[in-house]
């Protein structure tokens, strides 16, 4: 009996050494590069994020695309939209997610944030937009979420109505409370009430989306109903709460990692900050000694240029700036690596994993990145490629990113210089792989897509 106690003693640190490491994907809704202090932000305070960024990997080239569904489906699938995207605000229920490929293989899965996947914005052509079994559906044991299958039930930040674990919260349940506190509440109770198990964490967060309204650090005595998500008419007011928003988001992502440290699993968790896509176009911010406009729905550095932070306390490369490319592709392919997951025929195959990165390990990294829009929503559809400082789009401009982020001057009638003509002779072979892009906006009829496209190299 003695010697049973003293064997289970001796095999229980080993046996949580083994515990496979927890994966935490955190990603803000509409903010570009140039909200973030690690990255050359002057209106914004983000203490938490620039900590991680200090202590982990900052990637200075991570691209999505420009608007939040079309990004939402590219690095929960781990495709190009050419493969999978047919509608705004929709996710086809047969496509394997990184929720699948995670809980397949023993994870504890949980999403919380904006889902708006199960094509609410078009009920006649999805008549089961009301199944609120979707996120389960997607591969996740639990979920908190605004706008799963209700659409025009009321705002995302005061009094919000809410669907947690199949029960929808209605604004009166939730009157005077903070959706982005309710949801960040949720995520730290799942973190606790798994905290011995293998557990991944897919947090697309509410905000900093518009409308841009007061947070708690900022709210005072006002009333905290749906009528305070009304944003204000002037400009300064809009920019003012937007720095707020911002902050508070930073506080959040604190929150999680104080929450992960408490309950001793900050070294077993790889946590990953993000954005679906730039910032509004009603915002403008100091950067880097210019003003950036946010470029939301374009294809320029604005609408596609997101932060992308890697944080594993203990192995992850310390304050490491890197220059490789990752585009949203690479998020599938790389969660799959460090749950030490083999992807076979279901997998998609466009990314690549950037844990080589993380680690400080050699690797190939990518030779470009490409951006595939066609969102069928009220923005132009189109297409590039790119690398660390040229980018081509389909319809032949070129331009030299690093020297003209406001791609002001065209190069491809004038090409000159080695480095430029170089550059544009592997682009152009690229983008003359990739599929056409639909014309059309929201009422097209015809949506085709590419599923077995091969891989553009």
């Amino acid at each position: 009996m003695i010697k049973n106690i003293f064997l289970s003693l001796l095999l229980t640190p080993l046996l949580a050494a083994e515990k496979k490491p927890n994966i935490v994907l955190i990603m803000t809704d509409d903010a570009g590069w140039e909200c973030f202090g690690s990255y050359g932000a002057e209106d914004y305070q983000t203490p938490h994020l620039d900590r991680l960024a200090a202590e982990g990997v900052k990637f200075e080239h991570c691209y999505s695309t420009p608007i939040c569904t079309p990004s939402r489906v590219m690095i929960m699938t781990g495709k190009y939209n050419f493969r999978n995207y047919t509608y705004f605000g929709y996710l086809n229920p047969e496509e394997k997610t990184f929720g699948h490929l995670l809980k397949q293989a023993g994870y504890q899965t949980a999403i919380a944030g904006k889902w708006q996947l199960n094509g609410i914005y078009d009920p006649k052509v999805f008549e089961d937009h009301l199944d609120n079994k979707r996120p389960y559906q997607a591969g996740f044991d639990e979920y908190a979420l605004w706008q799963l299958t209700k659409q025009k039930s009321g705002e995302r930040f005061w009094s919000p109505p809410l669907e947690i674990n199949g029960k929808f919260l209605t604004v009166e349940q939730n009157q005077d409370l903070y959706g982005p506190d309710i949801m960040s509440d949720f995520v730290c109770d799942f973190i606790e009430r798994n905290q011995d198990k293998p557990f991944f964490v897919y947090y697309p967060t509410v905000l900093v989306h518009d409308p841009f309204v007061p947070t708690p650090d900022s709210i005072g005595d006002r009333p905290r109903g749906q009528q305070t998500n009304i944003e204000p008419k002037s400009l300064a007011q809009k920019k003012m709460h937007f720095v707020e928003m911002v902050n508070y988001l930073d506080k959040i992502v604190g929150k999680v990692v104080a929450k992960l440290e408490a309950v001793g699993q900050l070294e077993n968790t790889l946590i990953l900050f993000t954005s679906d896509n730039g910032t509004h176009k009603k915002i403008q911010s100091q950067w880097d000694g210019r003003l950036i406009r946010g470029g939301k729905g374009g294809m320029k550095d604005h609408g596609t240029h997101v932060p992308l932070i890697a944080y594993w306390k203990g192995k992850s490369v310390k304050g490491l700036a890197c220059q490789d490319l990752v585009d949203f592709t690479d998020v599938y392919a790389t969660l799959a690596a460090v749950a030490g997951i083999q992807l076979d025929a279901t997998d998609p195959k466009d990314g690549q994993s950037f844990l080589p990165q993380l680690l400080g390990q050699p690797t190939t990294p990518r030779t470009h990145v490409l951006c595939h829009y066609q969102p069928y929503w009220h923005n132009d559809p189109g297409a590039f490629v790119r690398n660390d400082q040229f980018k081509l789009y389909a319809d032949g401009q070129f331009y030299d990113i690093a020297k003209d982020l406001d791609e002001a001057e065209n190069l491809a009638g004038s090409l000159k210089g080695v480095p430029a003509i170089t550059a544009y002779q592997k682009l152009k072979k690229l983008i003359d792989q990739v599929p056409p892009v639909p014309s059309g906006g929201r009422k097209s009829r015809k949506r085709p897509i590419y599923p077995d496209w091969p891989l553009v190299k």
